[in-house]
């Protein structure tokens, strides 16, 4: 048959292996591992499902090679731990037994190491006023580092794993080697390009002594470190130069481990494939294939990449979080039902909270191992679900695939709940297309849907269900304050609808998440913005790391945000509000768009409670929340009936 995207999924000759398409699922840390640095069960489930999922390599993220010196996280798979192997042989069986190439990244945190009582090591000394930050890394212990990562090798391969990946980029041990404006040896390892570069070449050396010549190792570099006195672009041009003899693959990535987060891993403010233009340049200074990595999500757009000759292999993290089966679905010409990652970045601001690993759009991530012992019910039920917002649409797939009957009602007449605010918002496309996604896959699931259909006591009791999963979802607040029904106020959710009246100037009143998107947007629209909030501070419900990108947004856009400032009135003219010091003020604008919140809508909720034998209560009708939560709460709703 004719594949829809074919050249990504040609099958490409590294060494001694072929892969079985153009897709490498990248090292994604899974926080759950033993205290001694082995992956858990939990974490293989993990590693294994990418390979469920169909991409050609999967490869097991950060393995510290000498614990002593380079762990970077508090826990991590520590290649030197007694019995290190054991675990990581138990991974690499569970990824190759899905015809997937089973990889292992090998890191080494340099000067960013957690040490328990001493200084880490660096290339070179650092100072923060009179105190010592980072000892230069002594010879003896550059080459205990070389010869760690001969032994990671050997037990690797011992292991069962197919291909490793030297890190040297992202601001770890080998790339802070590389940079000039942290290496300031003067030694054989600092001073020329090459002296920079002899420790990766070494460990390069090394590790192809333990291994042989035909088994693949992939290099990763940085193409741009984003700090003064780095690297140039040509640099890492002769570097590339100089490895490509001893690598089989070499994945540009970009960034450092400071200040470049969003150059590493592209924000939804950034096109996707922003980063493709530096693999196609060092490409073309190289023999060898080339990989590129940074919010790939579209298989159109991967194809094109092959296609074009800009890189040989496209690597992906956040997308098979999203949608692990990507892969499979683009192999079999089912890319209408890929669930696309939106970059909420909740995958990772999850990690600094919790330490969990989670996927907003996703609920079966963080919980692979377990799903894979759910049994479906003996009885299969009918179950009724009032409320096409994104809980219950997951509550009534999820519940479908289990095998009961399902019936899902939607009082207007589309799918989508809260998230139809974002229609419109090129930045929250992704976001929008995940409701046309989820009615497609629930349509495919023989899920019986009724849109216009409004869950009454009097409806449940006609459909006489076994389960009631009420998702009514919440409504918009409307402060009380004069005014507030003028011809020139929009409430957020309506905006698209009432874009015609949206003029010049305008006033968000409320600076959370929802209000500070919906000032860039505007913002970006040619509008004159400005964020009204009472808070001392604006977007404080956004996750750890969308917020910092979010407020530089508001920054790049000049959006003035009067902080600790509550509106009062609104009239002709604009929002009269008070500040912190009880000063009165008046802000000109033409229209004020009002995002102040949303209240769950219990009394909607509270008129089923009885409506059927089993009643259970989800999503934003319980608290108004985001995305992550409304689809975890319907997922799992479903899977205890």
């Amino acid at each position: 048959m004719k594949r829809k995207f074919p050249n990504l999924f040609s099958p490409l000759k590294i060494g001694g292996i072929t892969l079985k398409n153009r897709i490498i699922s990248a090292p994604m840390t899974f926080p759950m591992l033993t205290a001694d640095g082995c992956l858990t069960p939990e974490a293989i489930a993990f590693y294994e499902l990418r390979a469920k999922g169909g991409a050609a390599v999967v490869t097991v993220s950060e393995v510290i090679v000498h614990s002593a010196t380079g762990k970077y996280y508090p826990v991590q798979v520590l290649l030197d731990a007694p019995n290190a192997k054991d675990s990581l042989a138990a991974c690499a069986r569970a990824v190759k037994r899905h015809g997937a190439i089973a990889s292992i990244e090998f890191s080494h945190g340099g000067k960013y190491a957690l040490t328990e009582d001493a200084v880490p090591y660096g290339p070179s000394d650092e100072t923060d006023g009179s105190r010592l930050t980072v000892r230069q890394m002594p010879l003896s212990v550059i080459n205990e580092i070389i010869e760690a990562y001969g032994r990671a090798a050997a037990i690797c391969k011992d292991a069962g794993f197919e291909m490793l990946l030297i890190h040297a980029g992202h601001g770890w041990l080998l790339q802070q080697f590389l940079s000039p404006a942290v290496n300031k040896r003067v030694d054989e390892y600092g001073g020329s390009l090459h002296n920079r570069a002899r420790l990766t070449l070494r460990v390069l050396d090394r590790v192809r002594e333990e291994v042989g010549d035909d088994f693949p190792i992939e290099l990763r570099i940085s193409a741009c470190e984003y700090i003064d006195g780095g690297y140039s672009f040509e640099d890492i041009i002769e570097f590339s130069k100089l490895v490509e003899s001893k690598i089989h693959l070499l994945q540009v990535s970009t960034g450092s481990h400071e200040g470049s987060f969003d150059k590493t891993h592209p924000s939804m403010f950034m096109e996707r494939g922003i980063n493709v233009h530096y693999a196609e340049k060092i490409k073309k200074h190289v023999g060898i294939p080339v990989s590129t990595i940074g919010a790939l999500n579209e298989p159109e757009m991967m194809e094109n990449i092959i296609d074009q000759g800009r890189a040989d292999v496209v690597v992906m993290a956040r997308a098979l979080l999203a949608d692990p089966y990507l892969p499979k679905k683009a192999y079999t010409g089912r890319d209408d039902e890929i669930v696309r990652c939106c970059r909420c970045f909740t995958c990772m601001a999850e990690r600094m909270t919790t330490g969990l690993r989670i996927c907003a759009l996703n609920p079966i991530i963080g919980s692979e191992y377990e799903s894979m012992f759910a049994y479906s019910p003996t009885e299969p039920k009918k179950v009724l679900i009032a409320g096409g917002g994104p809980a219950g649409m997951q509550a009534a797939l999820t519940a479908a695939r289990r095998g009961h009957q399902v019936i899902l009602c939607e009082k207007s007449g589309e799918l989508g709940g809260a998230l139809k605010t974002e229609r419109g918002i090129s930045f929250k496309e992704d976001l929008f297309k995940f409701i046309k996604t989820k009615e497609l896959l629930i349509r495919k699931s023989g899920v019986q849907l009724h849109l216009n259909t409004e869950v009454t006591p009097e409806y449940a009791e006609s459909q006489k269900p076994d389960v009631l999963i009420v998702a009514v979802g919440s409504e918009p607040v409307l402060p009380s304050i004069p005014g507030i029904e003028g011809e020139n106020v929009i409430l957020v959710d309506h905006l698209r609808d009432n874009w015609d009246r949206v003029g010049k100037k305008v006033v968000i009143l409320g600076g959370g998440m929802a209000g500070c998107e919906t000032a860039v947007y505007l913002a970006k629209e040619g509008r004159e913005v400005t964020v009204v909030e009472m808070l001392d501070d604006v977007c404080r419900d956004a996750n750890n790391r969308h917020r910092p990108l979010l407020l530089e947004q508001l920054y790049v856009h000049n959006i003035r945000c009067l902080t600790g400032t509550k509106g009062i009135e609104i009239n002709t003219k604009g929002l009269v509000c008070v500040n912190k010091e009880g000063k009165e003020l008046l802000l000109e604008a033409d229209t004020i768009v009002c995002a102040v919140g949303r209240r769950p809508l219990a009394d909607v909720a509270f008129k089923l409670r009885d409506c059927a034998p089993e009643v259970v209560e989800i999503g934003d009708c319980v608290k108004p929340a985001q995305v992550t939560q409304a689809v975890f709460r319907g997922h799992y709703a479903a899977m205890d009936i």
